[in-house]
């Protein structure tokens, strides 16, 4: 059996079903979604509804337990819902819900050596001490060994990561597709113009897809 991770498809249904038939893509293979299935690009119901469909497995993105929040009443106090956001609480149905609350923050696949999160892992934290808020949107490593959210805050984490797991992840659209030795980077932008971006096991290989188009600019985005 093949295993595709793909990674965030931020509600670019036309280009989920584009990257799939590049991968050529049957019933018998898994696929694992990265996190930040839903905002920023234009069909965020059918990206989960193709999911749901599917059977596609995910993990929880920073984007979608923002959504998540607001649904279930627990938004910050005194904060706004973007539009972006918005749209998204207008358009999913109580399935597609269900789905997107039942995806955990990481995922194991032992018969792969591979584990799956959206944000990152801090080097040296054992899994089960590994902070939500960082799971979700760890991007560097400071050079005093600090987690950080930002693209400038130091080194990607994913080069910092001695495994022995294999972690392929998400959320890092202005570094692009990353390889390092223990990490797989697959954010490669698509919702900004980029591409779409899978990887394929077992025998590790890349296969991506244009966007369609830019659906927002990355210099804006969160």
């Amino acid at each position: 059996m093949r295993t595709l991770f793909i990674g965030d498809v931020h509600g670019c249904a036309g280009e989920l079903d584009a990257l799939l038939t590049a991968c050529d893509w049957c019933p018998d293979d898994r696929v694992v979604l990265v996190g930040d299935l839903v905002a920023k690009g234009p069909d965020s119901a059918g990206v989960v509804r193709r999911a749901r469909e599917l059977g596609m497995l995910a993990v929880r993105g920073n984007h979608d337990a923002h959504v998540l929040r607001w649904h279930s009443g627990r938004a910050p106090e005194g904060k706004k819902l973007g539009k972006e956001h918005r749209l998204v609480l207008d358009t999913l149905c109580a399935e597609d819900w269900a789905y997107l609350e039942a995806q955990p923050l990481y995922r194991r696949f032992p018969e792969l050596n591979v584990l799956a999160v959206h944000g990152g892992l801090v080097p040296g934290v054992p899994l089960e001490a590994q902070r939500a808020d960082e799971l979700l949107n760890l991007r560097s490593i400071a050079p005093d060994g600090t987690p950080s959210k930002r693209v400038d805050g130091g080194v990607p984490w994913a080069s910092c990561w001695k495994g022995p797991e294999l972690v392929i992840f998400g959320h890092d659209a202005m570094r692009g597709v990353q390889r390092h030795p223990y990490a797989v980077g697959l954010d490669s932008g698509c919702v900004y113009g980029g591409r779409l971006t899978a990887y394929v096991m077992p025998e590790g290989r890349l296969v991506s897809v244009p966007a369609q188009r830019a659906y927002v600019d990355v210099h804006g985005s969160p």
